[in-house]
């Protein structure tokens, strides 16, 4: 029987064509917006977290960057970190997704499965566009200044929004790894981000670290991707930068992806 539902599943997902898939990415896309702006509590909370977040770490963390301009060398950091941590929601999307049957009703139509992972990324990166506007229109309260001009200030924005999108594939493989729900995704989520973030040149540079930190935050995604806005943002040369943050951010999206779809048909 499971023989049969899979060639079946295999010939429908065939007959799809680009049009249709795209149709179809598209449907869900807006379904999951849907999904989020429907809920209150949840709406409120994504957007009022990041300008507090914002506010209270640009305060807290003032006499960590020495000499440095606080806000200028903190929002940057800052605003990695929170779409970082924003990119947990698309295991929990996925995990509940799984868990309430959406996926078993989607299996039922000539939808190809991989639009369920690309529409439930592209529905996070959407969300974390909205994040980081919102967060800059908090820096620019508390003082900061875009010094980079416009260009670098559009590539400091894409390079955070490509960062969080890899992140969201990442996460995607994890909320399909998981088993207990959309609960036991964030958990594993965080364990895994958790070091990753606080563990960076986001909040400190990286020659006040301890000794023992100092390697690991010197060669990790977050603290390249860091590095390469906070250049961007503050005008000083960032081309060796912003190359180590893309080429980690494409590493992470050539392993995952590939990753995350092998899961997914295999769940499914």
């Amino acid at each position: 029987m499971s023989t049969v539902s899979s060639a079946v599943d295999h010939a429908v997902e065939h007959r799809v064509r680009l049009p249709e898939a795209t149709s179809a990415t598209l449907a869900l896309t807006l379904r999951n917006l849907l999904h989020w702006m429907r809920q209150p509590q949840l709406l409120l909370l994504s957007t009022a977290q990041p300008v507090i977040v914002v506010v209270v770490f640009t305060a807290v963390f003032r006499g960590t960057v020495g000499p440095l301009d606080p806000v200028a060398f903190l929002l940057p950091g800052v605003l990695v970190q929170v779409v970082a941590f924003d990119s947990l929601q698309t295991a929990v999307g996925l995990a509940e997704d799984l868990s309430d049957s959406t996926v078993d009703r989607l299996r039922t139509m000539p939808v190809p499965r991989c639009a369920v992972l690309v529409a439930r990324t592209l529905a996070d990166a959407c969300r974390n566009t909205a994040v980081i506007v919102l967060m800059l229109g908090a820096g620019v309260l508390v003082g900061f200044r875009f010094s980079g001009g416009v260009v670098h200030t559009v590539g400091a924005l894409l390079l955070v929004l490509a960062f969080a999108y890899s992140l969201s594939w990442v996460f995607a493989a994890i909320g399909l790894s998981v088993r207990g729900g959309a609960e036991a995704a964030n958990a594993a989520g965080v364990v895994w981000i958790f070091p990753m973030v606080f563990a960076s040149t986001a909040l400190a540079p990286a020659a006040d670290l301890p000794d023992w930190m100092r390697g690991f935050a010197a060669h990790q995604p977050v603290s390249a991707v860091v590095d390469g806005v906070r250049a961007l943002l503050g005008g000083t040369p960032a081309g060796a930068a912003v190359l180590t943050a893309s080429m980690w951010t494409a590493g992470v999206l050539l392993v995952f992806v590939p990753l995350s779809v092998h899961r997914f048909r295999r769940l499914s």
